[in-house]
């Protein structure tokens, strides 16, 4: 039995709003770093972590979160997992030192790793019968993803200015508990499966990726060459290989290996991996360039993106499917990487005694245009040919990617803007210096993201699943 009428749609709404605040909780933080880095003690190479301990559990718990989705059931999931990040929100929100505010936020990234899949597997399984209706609710879903990340930043920004900076946590508490309110009435209840859980392989992928990006982090005061930076690589390198080896030899792996043979699915994911590896260095030293360079306050600087977030919540709602159904996934996922890194060169070129209308605007339009053609079209082009009941370790695919993407891709331009001065707090010259390489870094990776598509993506594409959506595996109303 199918969800009807205008159920379908508030469900819709349950589930953007979900995907808007996980996704939100990665950016949500920026403005308010300069007030946590003072009030807690962090060092400037240490706050990065506060963005890294989220994205870094997210993106390396969201196979295992897919996983449950679909052994447990996507509803039972997406309701634990709102349970785990209104607890995290508490512990960051309360925290008094780094430690403990780092601990809030892998807890947060527990659940957002547990919501996340679950979403899209209950999306697939309102939406997936009707190829026309998942295209509608696709876009409107994709949009908060790219929303939620520009939007945190303005939110962030009013709620560091105007209450302090633990609001920015708070915020998840009460509408956690509305979200749960509403999940019985709205969601439907997806029917579990038997199967067995690949703890060794989360603990595995999730070690490899931490240990990854903590090394890049690390690698500019120790040393690219250095004997800690290459045995952490190296240490990252057989964690990822065990994690290989155990898909291959369990029975019932984390990420069956079979998936990879889904059409385009490895290559719209290199795409998308690369697009978080440009996007969220770009809003991450943008936010810091308008604080520390140019002076903005909290709101102001808040205020300052938020043309970014209306361009890309418009032009993915109201522009990007139709241009899908016209042109195709592919041509646009090429195009909006490269409209990016367009615009991450122009921001590039930021002078230490700039301004906002010059050095800023402009470039930030278009790397919003770039991100609101790329995002959904490659997303799609990840999903949907994928059989419908492996949607959940899809999603939990194409989430994983975005999110390691984003650390990694952080991790290397906050390495490359270290080495230029962009911890030098107080000289505009040697911070502008250290930013400007930070876009440079961001700007190139989104290069390598349009032509990689360019090359491997194959044809044009569909916006929506046209050769018919695969059935799921399980679906009932509730």
């Amino acid at each position: 039995m199918s969800v009807q009428g205008n159920r379908r749609w508030w469900a819709l709404l349950v589930l953007a709003t979900a995907q808007f605040m996980v996704i939100m909780d990665t950016s949500i933080i920026g403005v308010a770093l300069p007030d946590m880095r003072r009030d807690l003690g962090f060092s400037p190479g240490g706050l990065q972590w506060v963005f890294n301990a989220y994205v870094i559990v997210f993106g390396g718990l969201l196979l295992l979160g897919g996983r449950l989705a679909d052994l447990l059931g996507a509803r039972r999931v997406f309701s634990a997992g709102w349970a785990v990040l209104i607890v995290g929100s508490i512990v960051a929100a309360a925290a008094q030192n780094p430690g403990t505010e780092l601990l809030g936020r892998g807890v947060q990234g527990v659940g957002a790793a547990l919501i996340a899949p679950a979403s899209m597997t209950l999306l697939m399984t309102i939406f997936g019968r009707n190829p026309r209706e998942l295209g509608r609710a696709m876009a409107l879903y994709g949009a908060a993803a790219p929303a939620g990340g520009t939007a945190g930043v303005f939110l962030g920004g009013v709620l560091t200015e105007w209450l302090s900076w633990p609001w920015v946590f708070i915020l998840y508490v009460p509408i956690g508990l509305a979200t749960l309110a509403a999940v019985p009435a709205v969601l439907p209840a997806v029917g579990s499966r038997r199967g067995s859980i690949d703890v060794l392989g989360a603990a595995a992928v999730t070690g490899g990726l931490a240990l990854a990006v903590f090394a890049i982090v690390r690698a500019p005061d120790q040393g690219w060459g250095s004997a800690g930076t290459l045995l952490e690589l190296a240490g990252a390198a057989v964690l990822l290989a065990v994690f290989v080896l155990v898909q291959r030899t369990l029975r019932h792996p984390l990420m069956p290996l079979s998936v990879w043979r889904t059409p385009d699915l490895a290559a719209a994911n290199v795409v998308f991996a690369l697009l978080g590896g440009a996007w969220i260095p770009a809003w991450y030293f943008l936010n810091l360039y308008l604080q520390q360079v140019l002076g903005f306050g909290a709101f102001a600087s808040g205020a300052a993106l938020l043309p970014m977030t209306v361009t890309v919540m418009v032009l993915m709602v109201g522009v990007t499917g139709r241009l899908m159904g016209r042109f195709g996934t592919k041509p646009l996922a090429v195009a909006g990487m490269a409209i990016l890194a367009l615009g991450l060169g122009w921001l590039a070129l930021a002078r230490p005694d700039g301004s906002f209308a010059v050095d800023v605007l402009a470039a930030s339009m278009v790397a919003a245009l770039g991100m609101s053609l790329a995002f959904i079209p490659t997303m799609m082009t990840a999903i949907s040919r994928v059989p419908g009941e492996q949607s959940g370790l899809a999603s939990g695919i194409v989430n994983t990617t975005y999110q390691v993407g984003s650390a990694l891709g952080l991790a290397v331009a906050g390495a490359f803007a270290a080495s230029r001065g962009a911890d030098a707090i107080g000289d505009a010259a040697r911070l502008t210096d250290g930013f400007r390489a930070a876009f440079v870094v961001a700007a190139v990776i989104a290069g390598a993201g349009a032509v990689l598509g360019l090359a491997l993506l194959r044809g044009r594409g569909a916006s929506a699943r046209a050769d018919g959506p695969a059935e799921p595996a399980a679906e009932r109303a509730a």
